[in-house]
């Protein structure tokens, strides 16, 4: 019989002779404590929780073990058209499960009501879901870290690389094949040799929490291979540990922070696994749908859909910010991670009046003194309403720039109008920015992500071609704002693929000479081609997982040899970072305005030249002191379909070319005078340092910033 305890803290916690149970609902008469054999087939017993104390229910069970395997059932009104769904004859898992045995098995009898009959979700269903759901586990995990020490990267200096943890190493022939695709092959040598070679600083995870896999992928034979479909906030999936061990993935973790690596974690905290109304009843929906999930205040039995996954979180309780925040911290204090990236962001943010920058989840966020120290990315947009979001988080957050993806991949692509826009981009998105004391870091500069084309597709597809979803390739966006340079799809002419590969120069180049945070995804700096799919989300197979042998290849090689020594170069050019946005301002320091944009005639550039349709070529000028030193750098765009000479602004240091994308792997060489030649399509790097004398003599000329010389 279970024992009066304390009401928390919430989950499962193990004292060395008994165990701790504790799980919040508000609307529940009665819950029971439900134990299983260790296959998880069979229900061993069952107690009622003694104690509910401000919708907390809990008690204490002497001689329960780690290992244990139970799960709940609730009890309380089945009255859909208020919101409530209790169903005593489902198995409910412990939100706050820490590890979870067994898999979800699609069976009619999840679904709290009678699936197909009349109205189906007024009904209700008495068949008993036990077999068919996977398992808390009670857990005594330990582990010895070592010592191990966040590296704690400045967000500067940082480099992300968005990888999935399957896909990054299933076809990495060097790692034993029982790892591969696992934790246990992140943690590995020749992975970690990879990515500090490569310049990577952090490596952002798509999500690994524990997510049910789609009933209706299932059945074509598909799977939810991306993970945005969370079940447990708290557990990982066991598909990543090849050992069936949590302390995988601190091993790499570990493993990773010696490497001076760190691991952020994409998490889903938006939406449930569960669905619309007409989902099923796992976890939250039985607990206490009316707490947990944002319901239609005029028809409670509907759930409101502003993620495009059928429910959304309720960030307005603060059971479910209290949720979201143990769970964070949970990884962060048990797991040694080093941030997180927010799917659909703008749901965290929403109150009854809609999105906003001050929400009560925001603030918790940003108070705490373990969450407030780690990297916070939001991705600021759902599709709800007024969901489009970025550069609108509070400060402390970064945000991955959408703005910034479509600018730089439309300029590239030769559309007219973009000069502006790319100057906005390349100075850290300073329009939607630099405000509240925000640094250039908070843009989270991307051209590629998991979601869309890869690189590789970008140069390669104007259409999507999602046909192995099976969804009749409807899914996936329409506009990729993308450019094929004459075929679709793969080419063996070669004038065609000089055009492409010079585009993928042009592209990185920008993405990382840009203010601001890059993010790379995996294997666009090798070639990875997912043949078109713009929307990979269902592909557990060789359309996701990289292909490392374009390595071998002369195309790929060069690639990604271009990356690394683009990543070299940022690390050694502050200039190219951005610690500060930048105006054209003068200082005192060096005289110099710190930023000048100029035309291939070496001409400021005014308010009118920025609206030029036509105009494809831009020169900048960043201008940065360090230690006794100044940084100049002079970044050339040559969007047209010529040749043009840059009459490079004086004053003209010696300066000398870092890069030229029409060589890109090049020797640095000396620039000769005060022009350099472009060629059609695209962008070169000059850099140069001079000591602060010189640079206050040249300060002395009194150049000033013209006006309109700011986009």
């Amino acid at each position: 019989m279970m024992q009066p305890d304390e009401p928390g803290p919430l989950g499962t916690h193990w004292d060395g002779r008994g165990c701790h149970f504790a799980v919040f609902s508000a609307h529940a008469d009665a819950l029971e404590l439900c134990l299983f054999d260790a296959a998880g087939k069979h229900e061993v017993a069952r107690y009622r929780l003694p104690d509910c104390t401000d919708g907390v229910w809990h008690g204490y069970l002497p001689g329960a073990r780690p290992g244990q395997l139970y799960g709940y059932r609730a009890y309380g009104p089945y009255e859909p058209e208020a919101g409530h769904r209790f169903n005593p004859h489902k198995l409910l898992l412990d939100p706050y499960a820490r590890q979870i045995a067994g898999e979800l098995r699609w069976h009619d009898a999840l679904h709290g009501y009678r699936v197909g009959s009349p109205k189906a979700d007024l009904s209700f269903d008495r068949r008993d879901s036990a077999a068919y759901m996977p398992k808390a586990m009670i857990s005594g995990d330990h582990f010895d870290w070592g010592g191990d020490h966040p590296p704690r990267v400045p967000w500067s200096e940082t480099v992300i690389y968005e990888a999935h943890v399957r896909g990054f190493t299933r076809r990495r022939n060097e790692i034993l094949e029982h790892d591969r695709g696992t934790f246990g092959a992140l943690g590995t040598q020749p992975v970690i040799d990879y990515l500090r070679d490569l310049g990577i600083t952090a490596i952002e995870l798509l999500p690994i929490h524990f997510f049910a896999r789609d009933r209706r992928l299932l059945d074509l034979g598909l799977t939810n291979y991306w993970g945005y479909n969370t079940l447990g906030f708290f557990a990982p999936d066991p598909a990543y540990l090849s050992d069936g061990t949590i302390g995988q993935v601190k091993w790499a973790v570990q493993r990773l922070h010696a490497a001076g690596i760190e691991v952020l974690l994409d998490v889903v905290y938006n939406h449930s696994c569960e669905g619309s109304e007409l989902g099923p009843t796992l976890s939250f929906r039985g607990l206490d749908n009316a707490s947990y999930y944002r319901l239609h205040p005029d028809q409670p039995r509907h759930c409101i859909n502003d993620t495009g996954c059928g429910n959304t979180l309720d960030f307005s309780h603060p059971r479910v910010i209290q949720m979201v925040m143990d769970s964070l911290r949970w990884w962060v204090t048990e797991y040694h991670v080093d941030g997180f990236r927010f799917d659909l962001g703008v749901t965290l943010g929403r109150e009854p009046g809609g999105f906003d920058p001050g929400a009560g989840f925001f603030d918790a966020l940003l108070q705490d003194p373990v969450l407030s120290r780690v990297k916070l990315i939001s991705e600021p947009w759902d599709i709800g309403p007024g969901g489009y979001q970025v550069g609108n988080h509070p400060a402390g957050m970064a945000e991955w720039n959408g703005v910034y993806r479509d600018d730089v991949r439309r300029y590239w692509r030769g559309d007219e109008g973009l000069r502006g826009a790319l100057a906005a981009r390349l100075q850290g998105s300073a329009d939607l920015f630099d405000h509240h004391r925000r640094r250039p870091w908070a843009s989270v500069n991307f051209i590629t992500a998991h979601d869309g084309y890869t690189l590789e597709d970008w140069v390669s597809y104007e259409q999507k071609h999602n046909d192995a979803n099976g969804e009749d390739n409807r899914d996936g966006a329409d506009d990729n704002n993308s450019r094929n340079w004459g075929v679709e799809g793969p080419t063996d002419d070669p004038a065609i693929l000089a055009l492409r590969d010079r585009a993928k120069f042009n592209m990185l180049a920008t993405l990382l000479t840009s203010h601001g945070t890059p993010m790379l995804l995996a294997g666009d700096e090798f070639g990875h081609t997912q043949n078109g799919n713009n929307n990979a989300y269902c592909q557990d197979n060789e359309i996701s997982w990289l292909d490392w042998s374009k390595l071998e290849g002369e195309r790929g090689r060069r690639l990604h040899d271009f990356v690394r020594k683009l990543l070299k170069l940022r690390e050694q050019w502050l200039l190219l970072r951005g610690v500060r946005f930048m105006h054209g301002q003068g200082t005192e320091e060096i005289g110099l305005p710190d930023l000048m944009w100029f035309d291939e005639l070496g001409q400021r550039l005014h308010s009118g030249d920025w609206d030029n349709p036509v105009a494809r070529l831009l020169g900048v000028r960043r201008v940065q002191p360090r230690g006794d030193r100044v940084e100049i750098a002079m970044l050339l765009f040559n969007a047209d379909s010529a040749e043009h000479e840059f009459v490079l602004p004086p004053p003209v240091p010696a300066f000398r070319v870092l890069f030229d994308t029409a060589d890109p792997l090049g020797d640095e060489r000396p620039v000769a005078g005060d022009r350099y030649a472009l060629a059609a399509g695209c962008m070169a790097l000059l850099g140069a340092q001079v000591d602060r004398q010189t640079a206050l003599q040249w300060g002395e000329a009194k150049v000033q910033d013209a006006p309109g010389n700011d986009p």
